[in-house]
């Protein structure tokens, strides 16, 4: 192979000198299978032909890339990227474990300074901003005050690691989401380096870092465990996928958005099932698509299941990265590359894909998603009649049918009696709260103002997340509705907390340009940062009143944001009910008030004649929208903004950070701490064990996510992270967000298992809480797995279907490990979640099909035994389980391995992969 590669290494003439490539053109004329693989698939090839050492990439990884299965197989792809991508909640505790893998070394006498990304890594500071302030011209400079005053030691730490790493950058708080950054700015299509002109290829610490394949680029979220070993230059190993076809055909109706046409396309391939798999999006609809529309599509996958959603790189592609004020020179480097070298669309490509989805989008309509699933899609004139069975299938409600409550809302029931001055009184004004048990409502009355929330009642409504705000005709489509509201001199509802957070300061300015950000600040969408804010559940505090309605009323309020999750207890722990939607539908449902309400027929709202508006009245012509882009949209704006995006405002500017070698541990820090994985750590891993006698901690069922497993969001004073905090004297109020504290291993670790919502089968109470056997005493994850730990009791976890799916939350791993578990049984994973288990050492098992916890009569009371691992272990391999239960009953059974090639048992061999870096280092 290696003479081959030689053979097959050319060079290509640029502006910029002569650079070599490998010529998959050439390699096709040996191996003529490599002209109908998929795009992602020769973009692997490439990346595997490129680094073959004989050794991590070996024959067979490209002898079987080359006779890809279409079908799938179990053989083994290894990928080393060009970049890797952070965002800062997975950045900070990333950073502070090369930090300590740089301290230990430094301990170990070793030169620290050759502890460096290996790789260049990007990290843009954009989960911190939380939305306290809103709905005022001084919200966004609060929310920054305020970001800087909670985030202050988890900044020092970036900004020492900007300075103290090579091959690490950092984009400071304020400048924008890191994925609608990458779309903008970082991705080059093809790289130059070295000599060398190869394909853009990256992971991610976001798990929507796939919104990056709609410029062409491949590109898929990772836990910071695994972005952690690529950045250190640890290829990535996974199985070789599938490869769906997503076949577009038709155009976008008129009054359609690109934010329905990816609801449909989350529905379709959820329903398809592309867990695991790439898919490639191709046919003749990719002609009217601009990259932001593929952006708002890719940004999805995780909310499919599938790695990539990849589009392959044409004349639109070239286009947008004209229109975002990529240089000349690199536009004719991404043309002549892959013009040369089969990776430009031309459509007339003859592929061989696993399966083909065909999407017609002509036929699509307005709709949202929800009440706590991305694929939950529901027409927006469905939602009405839709609504009871939602409150009575979701929350066990039936109160009243339609059109009982549409004569509520008729009589005046929602709405009255409005007054602007509330907007000027006190968020602490004295209130009353007056319960109605029959309507499910609550009446407010604040000074001059009364009004009614009930079910349904919308108490946020949010332009967030790069899924969108990535996409100026949606973003400048919601400005028109706005501008339209104000003409009609109608208003949003006063109790739904509106927010705008853009990906970028590029969509503030091209708002300002068409003069509509006056239009949504006179609505109260007021810009409140720049970051992912409601989407990841920075949604902030409800206004006082209104959380003390929903508390007493016991409301199932809604929130609807432009963004792309909505599970369960994510966006604010006392909404039920959330609405992905587009960023001009989230205006249209904040005017109405509630999302009972058929959009398409009814009335949003009366003006100040008592006439009926309808979303009619307000929604711009596909025209309307057109000129706006034309006219406030320009490639300067990308200069101006992208020259700056590294030296960041004034507050980072003035930020004084460790300087030094070796990061400066504080042994009072509440943020950040030295992660006890790599303290005293073993030149030789210590052998493998059966695991005897263990306990279940915690017995759970389908679709369990990261959001359950891992810390996020607020957390209380009664729980055991609050508890730790208060015992360090801080105060309620600057408990900041777990995400927040990443850094801080031991306020992480009390959080795993304690989402509010985890249903824990082994216990009686929800969110947090265990049962500790033998003592059949329910107490909390955290303080059951203390008092297993004084035991040397380890522990197991039983769990459904899609365990793990949802971001790729490293610390639903790391926190997983430090509470003692030391094996998942699941009936299946979600692919990010299971390579962070492998990633910490955790054994990730799965039962065999058709048996689960639940067909095999496991409660979870019993003591699970698992053998076959000291004998040596083998990717895929079956091991056998034996559970006792408190009468001496035995159920025995297998499971299969799901480590899935040679370096993972590596991997866990050494405790997990940055232990094993460590040790190479060490060795050297």
């Amino acid at each position: 192979m290696k003479e081959t590669i030689q053979k097959i290494t050319k060079t290509l003439k640029t502006a910029n000198g002569d650079l070599k490539y490998i010529s998959l053109k050439d390699f096709a004329e040996e191996y003529p299978k490599v002209k109908k693989l998929p795009f992602s698939i020769k973009i692997l090839l490439e990346n595997a032909l490129r680094n073959y050492d004989g050794f991590l990439v070996e024959d067979q990884h490209i002898t079987d890339l080359v006779n890809w299965n279409p079908k799938g197989s179990k053989s083994s792809v290894p990928y080393k990227p060009a970049r890797v991508l952070m965002q800062d909640f997975t950045g900070v505790p990333a950073v502070v474990d090369i930090a300590a893998i740089r301290s230990e070394a430094i301990r170990k006498g070793k030169d620290g300074a050759k502890i460096n990304p290996k790789v260049p890594v990007d990290l843009i500071i954009d989960h911190s901003v939380q939305v306290d302030f809103f709905g005022t011209d001084y919200a966004y400079k609060k929310n920054v005050e305020y970001e800087y005053k909670r985030n202050k030691e988890r900044y020092e730490v970036l900004k020492w690691a900007q300075n103290a790493f090579e091959n690490f950058t950092v984009v400071p708080p304020g400048m924008g989401i890191c994925h609608q950054v990458n779309l903008e700015y970082l991705a080059k299509g093809v790289v130059n380096r070295d000599g060398w002109a190869f394909p853009d290829t990256l992971v991610g610490t976001d798990s929507h870092t796939p919104m990056v394949n709609g410029i062409g680029v491949v590109g898929w979220g990772v836990g910071g465990i695994d972005a952690e070993a690529a950045l250190l230059g640890q290829p990535i190993y996974f199985s070789a996928p599938k490869v769906i076809g997503l076949k577009l055909e038709g155009k976008l109706p008129e009054g359609i958005t690109s934010t329905d046409m990816v609801l449909e396309i989350t529905k379709v391939l959820r329903d398809y099932g592309v867990v695991g798999d790439f898919v490639e999006v191709f046919g003749d609809g990719l002609d009217y698509l601009s990259v932001p529309d593929r952006g708002t599509i890719s940004n999805m996958s995780p909310e499919f299941g599938c790695t990539v959603t990849y589009f392959p790189i044409d004349d639109q592609t070239i286009r947008y990265m004209e229109q975002t004020n990529r240089d000349q020179d690199q536009l004719d480097l991404v043309q002549d590359y892959c013009k040369n070298n089969l990776l430009w669309r031309t459509g007339e490509e003859d592929i061989k894909y696993s399966d083909v989805v065909t999407v017609n989008l002509d036929d699509l309509e307005p709709s949202v998603s929800g009440p706590k699933l991305p694929q939950q899609k529901i027409l927006a004139k469905d939602l009405k009649s839709k609504f009871t069975d939602i409150l009575k299938e979701a929350h066990g409600r039936d109160y009243l049918s339609p059109k009982k409550r549409e004569t509520w809302y008729s009589e005046g029931g929602s709405g009255t009696k409005f007054n602007k001055q509330f907007r000027e009184q006190e968020v602490d004004a004295e209130i009353s709260v007056e319960k109605d048990d029959v309507l499910h409502s609550v009446n407010i009355s604040q000074g001059n103002e009364q009004y009614s929330l009930s079910d349904g009642s919308i108490v946020v409504a949010a332009i967030t997340s790069c899924t969108n705000t990535s996409n100026p005709s949606v973003m400048l489509g919601a400005g028109l509705v706005a501008r339209k509201a104000i003409q009609k001199g109608i208003d949003v509802k006063p109790w739904v907390k509106t927010s705008l957070a853009p990906g970028s300061k590029v969509v503030t300015n091209y708002l300002k340009r068409a003069g509509l950000l006056e239009d949504l600040e006179a609505l109260r969408f007021h810009v409140v940062g720049y970051g992912c804010t409601t989407c990841i559940g920075n949604s902030g505090p409800l206004p006082p009143h209104i959380d003390k309605a929903v508390d007493e009323g016991e409301l199932i309020v809604a929130s609807v944001l432009s963004g792309n999750r909505n599970f369960e207890a994510r966006i604010h722990n006392k909404i039920e009910m959330n609405f992905l939607a587009s960023p001009m539908l989230v205006v249209a449902y904040a005017i109405a008030g509630r999302v009972d309400i058929n959009l398409m027929e009814d009335p949003l709202t009366k003006d100040a004649n008592g006439k009926n508006v309808y979303l009619k009245d307000l929604w711009p012509t596909q025209d309307e929208i057109q000129k706006a882009i034309e006219s406030a949209t320009s490639k300067e704006d990308y200069a101006k903004e992208y020259e700056v995006i590294f030296d960041g405002e004034e507050q980072w500017q003035k930020l004084e950070a460790p300087t030094g070698l070796d990061y400066e541990w504080k042994d009072d820090s509440t943020y950040i701490k030295e992660i006890p994985f790599f303290k005293d750590i073993s030149e030789e891993p210590e052998q493998l064990k059966n695991i005897e006698n263990a306990r279940v901690l915690i017995k759970v069922g389908d679709s369990v996510t990261t959001d359950h497993i891992s810390p996020a969001g607020l957390f209380s004073e009664d729980s055991d992270a609050g508890k730790y905090l208060q015992s360090k004297s801080i105060e309620k109020k600057m408990f900041n967000s777990y995400g927040s504290r990443r850094g801080n291993h031991e306020v992480m670790m009390r959080g795993t298992f304690a989402n509010v919502r985890i249903n824990n089968q082994i216990a009686n109470k929800k969110g947090g809480y265990t049962t500790y056997f033998p003592d059949d005493e329910e107490t909390t994850v955290y303080d059951a797995a203390m008092r297993y730990k004084e035991s040397e009791t380890p522990l197991v976890v039983l769990a459904g279907t899609q365990y793990g799916s949802g971001s790729s939350r490293d610390w639903a791993a790391k926190g997983t490990i430090l509470l003692g578990v030391k094996a998942v049984i699941a009936a299946s994973y979600e692919r990010i979640h299971r390579s962070n288990l492998v990633g910490m050492g955790v054994l990730p098992l799965k039962f065999k099909d058709g048996e689960n916890a639940d067909t095999l009569e496991l409660t979870g009371k019993e003591t699970i035994s698992i053998k076959g691992i000291e004998a040596g272990l083998e990717p895929g391999q079956e091991l056998d389980v034996v559970a006792e239960n408190e009468d001496g009953k035995k159920t025995e059974f297998k499971v299969i391995l799901r480590l899935d090639s040679k370096i993972e048992v590596e991997y866990v061999k050494h405790g997990g992969i940055l232990q094993y870096v460590l040790r190479q280092f060490l060795d050297e």
